[in-house]
């Protein structure tokens, strides 16, 4: 399969899952509300965050943020196109990694232009350690830079990477 085509099911992957969750948040939570899923670890949540990750950005004083981070999903998905053109057919960690960040960064820019901000709804916490939330989108874009990461440094051996189909 091309890279184009491979790239392309990571990231319609990735953005359809994203957005069917938070839909299902979105109408069957209210806002700022959660219920407990395994006490002492994990919550499903709905809140919203109008910043970036672990909420930089996020207050109701800023009304650039919603555009500021429109336009870097935009320039994201650009930069993601540019880099799949200099991928090399075959090195499936660094195509499915930039449809990953490809389909993130289109989930959250979606939220952004839908609602003003961000859905997130998975909360991880033990003891007195807690994760801020976050949703689908997020986690691909961690673990789509994860998998560039890999890329970059198998090739960088010289080593060939494994093929991830």
């Amino acid at each position: 399969m091309n890279r184009y085509k491979l790239a392309a099911i990571w990231g319609t992957g990735t953005l359809v899952i994203d957005q069917i969750t938070k839909l299902w948040v979105h109408n069957a939570m209210e806002v700022w509300t959660g219920k407990e899923v395994v006490p002492g670890f994990f919550n499903l949540v709905h809140v919203l965050n109008k910043g970036a990750a672990w909420g930089f950005l996020d207050d109701e004083n800023i009304d650039w943020q919603r555009p500021l981070f429109i336009a870097i999903s935009l320039a994201a998905v650009l930069f993601i196109a540019y880099m799949l053109k200099l991928s090399r057919e075959g090195d499936n960690w660094m195509i499915a990694g930039l449809g990953m960040v490809g389909g993130g960064a289109v989930g959250n820019a979606i939220d952004r232009i839908w609602l003003g901000s961000v859905i997130d709804f998975l909360d991880f916490y033990y003891g007195g350690y807690h994760w801020p939330a976050f949703n689908v989108a997020d986690s691909a874009l961690t673990v789509g830079a994860g998998c560039i990461i890999i890329s970059t440094l198998l090739n960088r051996k010289g080593a060939r990477p494994p093929r991830l189909s």
